[in-house]
């Protein structure tokens, strides 16, 4: 697998489309014989909540970019947006309890 980070979601779907990737509708095609795609989007690391309030502690660190994971073989033109992960994860918030507040998300969603 391959990690990418592009600068925002638009240089990526520009990139997708020009490789095929999108439909004539604007759907990314996620899957095919030949490949997976992965659009993770905006990522962060660490942060803690409160497990009774949800209120933050200690607030994420956003990675800048739009982050994607591609199997198969990758496009050459997206070489310059390769990163190399040694122990690539993927943590999912394990529900409601853990999950940040309402204004975080809506925070996370106005970063560029």
């Amino acid at each position: 697998m391959n990690c990418y980070r592009f600068p925002e979601r638009d240089t990526f779907r520009a990139l997708a489309a020009a490789e095929e990737l999108i439909t004539e509708d604007g759907e990314l095609i996620a899957c095919g014989h030949t490949h997976a795609i992965d659009e993770v989007g905006i990522i962060s690391r660490g942060g803690e909540w409160d497990p009774e309030t949800g209120d933050v502690i200690v607030p994420q660190t956003i990675i800048n970019g739009w982050h994607v994971n591609f199997l198969g073989d990758p496009p050459p033109a997206w070489d310059a947006f390769l990163v190399v992960v040694n122990h690539p994860s993927r943590v999912f918030l394990g529900g409601a309890i853990h999950a940040p507040k309402t204004a975080i998300l809506e925070a996370i969603a106005q970063l560029p």
